[in-house]
């Protein structure tokens, strides 16, 4: 910036009326999977900043713009006051006992105070405080100076960013050095015309920036916060708002689809580049390539994660979702003759085919049920041992949940035994990503079952919250039994996740196992899973508790899911307060409590429970004994009696039945004699007999009541 300009600058007037606020900083190349993130934080904790000088009234999706691209983050921020709104300030002090002396005259303290405030002691006001009444001093003061406050309000918003690792660099001084995640070139701050000053990261804000690093101008002028966006745009040749950019970039990737008859697949894995691509280029452009057919022979998979992982292009594939030889480059460059860009991208993806092809002709020369005695050499655990051992008891666990489900354990069993093999492989070694996915391709060309070959793609499922679960029973079983035997041998270990550590992803595999059971309606037991999976590992030690461990983290993580599924944590305390050894049959049971939860007698009911368990508790032994009908003695216990004698026959039909809202409908009709029990019998009787039989009588009805949930934690 020249001397004209900078004389011009320090002329301009702050205006009073609220103006657009720019800021940007540029800077190298940011890393692309944090620059979402990056623009993110920045954005909030600059807004926050704002808001509480009252600079702003509001934060809402129409009052600020994001801006984010490789090499800047920044925000606009509409209709920002230069100066926040005047406010009244209560300023306490010393106590009355401290500021009066014993005539009622001021002492040197409240002088001294009073003169520290710039406070008349006439204008001193006695306020509450507490339990005890004190001096105050009543004023209002002007607000936040934006030119003078903003430089501390974007320190705080950088020094919050949430960078993993930081980047020291060497200012122009040659002498200075700061840190940030990447160097910073420039920083722009804008009020409407005007350049606020602010020092940052060893820089002095100016109205400088730079546009594309090859397509736009090298140095371009903000004359207004508000032209920023199309500045950048025209001059500059770089969208900078990412979500603008994206949008574009996606319109032209389903146009160039859309010419070539051919689809991008699979919609999370292309919307997932595609926000990657996103923070790598300014302004996207899209062209078209293509691969010799010859390499459709492999996999497809091994192709679309060559393309995806390490080339970021995007697929093509036809109507029946099979690859086509022709991918989408988004490149950085806009030109009208793309064909050196597209020559190069396509001699540089022709040696990764090669690549795949080559391991994947290779790996063929040996069949997965050959490479079996290769685990032996392949440590799992230094105390569980090799991924050999792991397999077998992988596969005693499958056999086990095969038999259970009445389906083919042999399968099963050999499905386990040969889940790890393609980790031996050289394609897998290479692309790790494809573990699963090549066994199953691996599986059928060597004649294996196509159920045992899906099972080893679906082995991993669900590999995260909200993940697919296996699609086959075969699957669910191998899946299961590996996820059961991750668990079963780190607990045994004592290896549990402690706070924000968990290593292993012990939560993970817990609720992919729980979900199995859960959404696939599983005729399992939970318990028996535990006990069948640290049944395995008998010959090894195994830490006293591990079961008990085990079933309290999987209770756990129980609760949690239901929670994030919307149920009231009182139903999952009440339905998860009883053991719980079907877990698909949890969900509708909490769907039955809570309409019965709804109705007058549940409140009622759930006192009545509590008050007996309280009992009970207290009494102990003395209530584990058998009602005696000959020593009931009032007509309120009698029909109690009567009542409990109808309902158990029933009760136990609708259980059986799983007719959870018909049972707990069934006790609710037992409320006139319950209430009218409590009304007017007195349990704890001198008659030690009698009042061991009403104890009885109450265990008995205490026990009914909960066989569906604890109904005492409802209310």
């Amino acid at each position: 910036m020249n001397a004209l300009s900078l004389k011009a600058d320090a002329a301009m007037e702050p205006n009073t009326a609220p103006q657009g606020l720019l800021i940007e900083l540029l800077t190298e190349e940011l890393p692309p999977k944090s620059l979402r993130m990056l623009a993110e934080h920045f954005a909030q904790s600059v807004l926050e900043g704002l808001l509480a000088r009252q600079w702003i009234d509001q934060v809402d999706s129409q009052a600020y713009r994001r801006y984010a691209t490789p090499r800047r983050i920044g925000l606009f921020v509409k209709h920002v006051r230069a100066q926040g709104p005047e406010r009244e300030r209560l300023i306490k002090g010393p106590s009355l006992q401290v500021g009066l002396d014993a005539d009622g005259k001021p002492t040197q303290a409240l002088i001294k105070w009073a003169e520290r405030q710039a406070a008349p002691l006439q204008a001193l006001e006695q306020v509450a405080d507490g339990k005890q009444t004190v001096f105050a001093y009543r004023h209002r003061e002007a607000g936040a100076l934006l030119d003078e406050a903003l430089e501390a309000v974007l320190m705080k918003a950088l020094a919050e960013l949430p960078i993993a690792k930081l980047m020291q660099y060497q200012l122009a001084d040659g002498q200075s050095s700061v840190s940030f995640v990447r160097p910073v070139q420039a920083l722009v701050v804008l009020h409407g015309a005007r350049i606020i000053p602010v020092q940052l990261l060893g820089l002095q804000s100016d109205r400088y920036t730079q546009g594309h690093r090859f397509q736009g101008a090298r140095r371009i002028r903000i004359d207004h916060a508000e032209h920023y966006e199309a500045i950048m745009r025209g001059e500059g040749a770089v969208i900078v708002d990412m979500d603008e950019r994206k949008q574009e970039i996606r319109e032209a990737l389903q146009s160039h689809a859309r010419a070539a008859n051919a689809q991008l697949g699979d919609e999370a894995m292309t919307e997932s580049l595609l926000e990657e691509v996103s923070a790598l280029v300014e302004r996207g452009a899209v062209y078209a390539g293509s691969f010799d057919p010859d390499f459709l022979r492999i996999p497809q998979e091994c192709l679309m994660l060559t393309m995806r992982s390490n080339q970021k292009y995007f697929p093509l594939f036809d109507a029946q979702q099979r690859l086509l030889p022709r991918f989408l480059i988004v490149s950085n460059m806009t030109l009208d003759d793309p064909s050196l860009i597209i020559d190069g991208n396509e001699r540089v993806v022709r040696p990764r085919l090669a690549d795949a092809r080559f391991f994947f002709e290779q790996d063929q020369k040996q069949s997965l049920h050959a490479r079996l005695p290769q685990l032996e050499q392949v440590i799992y655990h230094a105390r569980l041992g090799t991924q050999a051992e792991r397999a077998q008891r992988v596969a005693a666990i499958a056999e086990w949940i095969a038999r259970q489900l009445s389906l083919d354990s042999l399968l099963a069993r050999r499905a386990a035994l040969l889940a790890k093999t393609d980790l031996l492989t050289a394609m897998v070694t290479e692309f790790p990503e494809l573990q699963g996915l090549m066994g199953r391709c691996y599986a059928l060309l060597d004649g294996e079952p196509e159920a045992l070959a899906n099972a080893l793609a679906e082995q991993y499922l669900p590999r995260f919250a909200g993940d697919a679960l296996p699609a086959t029973a075969l699957g669910t079983v191998l899946a299961l039994a590996d996820k059961l035997e991750t668990l079963c041998g780190l607990f045994a270990l004592g290896l549990l996740p402690t706070g924000d550590k968990d290593p292993f992803a012990l939560r993970r595999q817990a609720l992919g196992v729980l979900r199995m059971l859960m959404e696939g309606r599983l005729e399992l037991s939970l318990s028996e899973l535990v006990e069948t999976g640290l049944g395995g590992l008998q010959s090894r030690q195994s830490h006293p508790s591990a079961q008990a461990d085990l079933m309290r983290f999987f209770s756990d993580r129980l609760t949690v899911y239901l929670r994030e599924q919307g149920w009231a944590q009182p139903l999952v305390q009440a339905v998860l307060a009883r053991p719980q050894e079907r877990l698909h049959r949890v969900q509708p049971r909490l769907q039955a409590l809570e309409q019965f939860s709804k109705q007058e007698s549940a409140q009622s009911l759930a006192a009545a429970n509590r008050r007996i368990g309280n009992l009970l508790r207290k009494q102990g032994e003395a209530a584990q004994g058998e009602v005696d009908p000959q020593c009931l003695a009032e007509p309120a216990e009698k029909a109690l009696w009567a009542r409990i004698g109808r309902l158990k026959p029933d009760l136990a039909a609708a259980l059986a039945d799983h007719k959870d809202a018909l049972a707990l409908e069934l006790l609710a009709q037992a409320r006139p004699e319950v209430d009218q029990f409590f009304e007017s019998i007195m349990v704890m009787t001198e008659d030690v007999k009698l009042r061991n039989n009403r104890l009885a009588l109450l265990a008995m009805l205490h026990d009914m009541m909960n066989q569906v949930a604890d109904l005492s934690a409802l209310g």
